[in-house]
């Protein structure tokens, strides 16, 4: 299957309708190996820089949302007002460095196991993803 096949299938899964900027919004997100983090934002001045076209960022916007809603990107919020992305799905902690505004991965062995003591009656656990917070040392 092509890549932009795969494209227009992880769209039409997400709910979305394959248009011309929502693939492009897919090669920058998925045809890359490495993983990557990011805002809604940051993701719209790739697509305007590396496939030189506009796209709205409300496009961009409920684009990213879909597919987070769909498993195929992660949000780490970070505040109220402030999250990121991550092209990384699998189980894994961060840093964030408040001076940089950046993630940085944490993989999951370089955190120790952590024991959560309370329990909420009819409820478990689905999953535990730590953000350390870094600043510059005074």
């Amino acid at each position: 299957m092509t890549g932009s096949a795969q494209y227009i299938n992880k769209l039409r899964d997400s709910g979305l309708r394959p248009t011309k900027q929502r693939v492009k919004i897919c090669e920058i997100l998925f045809s890359s190996h490495k993983t990557f983090h990011f805002t809604i934002k940051d993701l719209a001045k790739m697509i305007e820089n590396k496939a030189n076209i506009k796209v709205s960022l409300a496009t961009v916007y409920n684009t990213v949302h879909a597919f987070n809603k769909k498993g195929y990107l992660k949000e780490i919020l970070i505040n109220s007002s402030q999250s990121y992305f991550d092209t990384n799905t699998s189980h894994h902690h961060h840093f964030f460095d408040e001076n940089e505004q950046k993630l940085i991965d944490l993989k999951d062995n370089e955190v120790e196991p952590i024991q959560i003591k309370k329990n909420i009656p009819g409820k478990k656990i689905k999953s535990v993803e730590v953000l350390v917070r870094l600043n510059t040392e005074n």
